[in-house]
């Protein structure tokens, strides 16, 4: 299984440096906001308008896989927790 020998650091590390390196220039300006989901081997990617939609592109070219996720131009993926203080319901 391609990545599966990966700790899940290395595969962080590998997925930044890679998208850093190839993909961001490339993507931010027409996708931001997307997310990606990376296959560090090979360095195939696909794109979609939420994790589960990236990840099942992904997934049907490479089915056993692990995959980098992020969210195109932004620092983290998403967020876990209550809304920031000030935020309105």
């Amino acid at each position: 299984m391609p990545g599966a020998t990966l700790d899940p650091d290395e595969l962080a590390r590998r997925g930044q440096d890679y998208y850093e390196r190839f993909l961001r220039a490339k993507l931010e300006p027409a996708h931001r906001g997307k997310f990606l989901a990376l296959e560090v081997e090979t360095g195939d990617y696909a794109l979609g308008e939420t994790t589960v939609d990236a990840l099942d592109r992904a997934e049907a070219k490479h089915p056993d896989s692990v995959f980098y996720i992020l969210r195109v131009g932004h620092r983290t993926a998403g967020r876990i927790g209550a809304p920031f203080a000030g935020a309105q319901p």
